[in-house]
């Protein structure tokens, strides 16, 4: 029920990933804190606003609100929340001669990512690695990955969602030979990431370094006229 309020407030939904951190923080804290005036037991309020705040901050954190997904089917979407650290020229062995947009994702940002155009999964492949500090360049390359790869109409495109100093944790929902559609959730990172999208050069890319995006909504790519 209390969740139930919650979405109704931010006129967002709950990424099922948050349930067990929502739940095992703010009913621990609402009985902690219940408990507090009937017993007059002090040692139960700081625990209890602890974890009341950790559970707010949870709600927070695995929010899922609505986007609107631009119809343009010559458009790129971002595939994240956060803010543009690297816009870059690439060769990259399954695009080929690209564009690599990077996105970091603090604590505060919507850690579900979503997909940047319609098409087919042709690969879906995790590195393990280490967990660096996401804003860095090196994370590119050491850092704990997965990679997925959608040909499109338009060309062949990679997105990689990078774990990060917080974030130990990547979700990926797809699955290889799987046909998903532009803006579409396809995982998520906790708890503060890096997400990189690679695209072809018959785009030309529409951000620049330290530009906010939002996933699903923000034009990060156009098709070339």
């Amino acid at each position: 029920m209390f969740l139930k309020c919650l979405n109704g407030y931010f006129k967002m939904t709950i990424a099922k990933e948050g349930i067990p951190f929502i739940t095992g923080t703010l009913v621990p804290g609402l009985i902690l804190m219940g408990l507090y005036p009937v017993h007059g037991m002090n040692i139960l309020l700081i625990p209890g606003i602890i974890l009341m705040l950790l559970g707010v901050f949870c709600t927070a954190f695995f929010r899922n609100p609505n986007r609107k997904i631009p119809i343009d089917d010559s458009v790129l979407v971002s595939p994240a929340d956060g803010k543009v650290i690297n816009v870059l020229e690439v060769n990259d062995e399954y695009v080929g001669e690209a564009i690599r947009v990077d996105i970091f994702l603090s604590v505060f940002d919507v850690h579900l990512n979503r997909i940047p155009t319609a098409g087919n999964v042709d690969f879906v492949k995790y590195r393990p690695g280490k967990f660096a500090a996401a804003f860095r360049d090196k994370a590119h390359e050491d850092n704990e990955k997965t990679d997925i790869g959608i040909s499109g109409d338009n060309g062949k495109f990679r997105v990689a969602q990078i774990a990060g100093l917080i974030a130990r944790r990547i979700v990926c929902y797809v699955k290889e030979t799987e046909t998903v559609r532009k803006g579409q959730l396809y995982g998520m990172i906790r708890f503060g990431s890096r997400t990189e999208l690679t695209f072809p050069r018959n785009y030309e890319a529409c951000v620049k370094v330290g530009d906010r995006v939002k996933g699903g909504e923000s034009i990060i790519g156009k098709l070339k006229s």
